[in-house]
């Protein structure tokens, strides 16, 4: 099974809840604002209860802002973000993710759903250096949905590691985690972006 055996990768440091909920509020605050750039943005179909999933894409990056309809507030947002480690080829098929949700609504599987979007919808993710703990285990999650393996990306050239590395790999900074979407072949996707197929 994809995603079987995964370990630890390299834990990011997260901000104090107080200064989410700062963040947060302020972008809340421009959703509603006439005439910002965030004002009245269009809406997914995504399914999740008292919910508003709202969508922006910008210099080839997508931003969906999560809106809790009763509370009038934003419960977080998701990008799915350009690296620059990444080449040009590469850029076309990988997106890397970031997510902040405030307290309340971390860990009821909003990201999950965004991440899912994104995915079935036949787009690839890419990690980052850094995750959180709590990226880290919603990757090894969604590994058990979706074809997930390692990759070493260094000098902007992928190479494949495959499912399973061992520790000294996996805490090596060019060290990434990879998720292919929803009808996409790694073989394909390999020969998109170029990348190398022997394993280690």
């Amino acid at each position: 099974m994809w995603g079987s055996g995964l370990l630890e990768l390299r834990i990011d440091v997260q901000l104090p809840p107080s200064e989410v909920e700062k963040e947060l509020d302020a972008i809340h605050r421009r959703l509603h604002r006439p005439g910002d750039a965030l004002h009245d943005l269009p809406t997914l179909d995504i399914d999740f209860q008292g919910l508003r999933f709202r969508y922006r894409v910008a210099d080839g990056e997508h931003y969906i802002y999560v809106e809790d309809v009763k509370r009038d507030c934003l419960a977080g947002y998701t990008i799915f973000n350009r690296l620059i480690e990444l080449n040009r080829r590469q850029d076309k098929y990988l997106r890397a993710t970031h997510s902040k949700y405030g307290s309340p609504y971390q860990r009821r599987g909003i990201a999950t759903a965004i991440y899912r979007w994104w995915l079935d919808s036949g787009h690839s993710l890419i990690s980052g250096a850094r995750q959180s703990s709590g990226a880290h285990a919603l990757w090894r999650s969604l590994g058990k949905h979706y074809a997930l393996v390692y990759v070493d990306l260094r000098e902007k050239k992928l190479r494949c590691l495959g499912p399973k590395v061992s520790s000294r790999v996996r805490e090596d900074l060019h060290t990434r985690m990879l998720l292919v979407g929803c009808g996409q072949d790694l073989q394909v996707l390999a020969e998109q972006t170029g990348m190398t197929m022997h394993a280690v």
